[in-house]
């Protein structure tokens, strides 16, 4: 050794054909050692992988909606402000299709059918714009929450709510996901 230099020797097992163990050898000044030494001892090739396979990692605990929008609250705030201002293509995207309607009532099957159809859905038996201003969302389970709108004819009626607006989590995020009147 030389001028306070430390050999850092760290023993590490390669995955090959021939399973031998490698030894690398690296310096690392006295006034540098600390817990990090072993990796700057590393090649930067391993630290690398080590990084990926911690990045990896990371979204696998994250889970397979790791870049959905998993916050119902946020959601809510966007979807429920969207239809209140009556922004349809807003709305649209942040809709799963087809869209489940009302028994009787042929679903929504895609992004065009639904803007036409876009007064049937929120001004219909209800004015959602109206109920989403006060609605209070009711989470059903972990992948479900509901909001429940008198009808647009009695819209103080909170105790007779029986149009029923569905989200549901998907691949994507949370979606606005079906329509219902419970009466019926």
């Amino acid at each position: 050794m030389k001028n306070n230099e430390v050999i850092v020797h760290l023993q590490m097992r390669r995955k090959s054909y021939r399973k031998e163990n490698t030894v690398i050898k690296g310096t690392v000044k006295a006034s540098e050692s600390n817990s990090f030494a072993p990796i700057r001892a590393c090649r930067p090739s391993q630290v690398v992988s080590a990084r990926t396979w911690l990045a990896g990692l990371l979204i696998l605990l994250l889970g397979p909606n790791a870049f959905a929008q998993t916050d119902f609250s946020a959601f809510w705030k966007k979807f429920s402000s969207a239809v209140i201002a009556g922004e349809k293509a807003t709305v649209a995207e942040m809709t799963k299709f087809p869209l489940s309607m009302p028994y009787g009532v042929k679903a929504v099957k895609d992004k065009e059918d639904f803007l036409r159809r876009y007064n049937e859905i929120f001004k219909g038996e209800a004015n959602a714009a109206q109920c989403f201003r006060s609605a209070e969302p009711q989470k059903e389970s972990a992948r479900r929450y509901e909001v429940y709108c008198p009808f647009k004819e009695s819209p103080d009626d909170k105790e007779n709510a029986p149009i029923r607006f569905i989200f549901e989590l998907t691949k994507g995020g949370w979606k606005f996901a079906g329509l219902d009147n419970i009466n019926e």
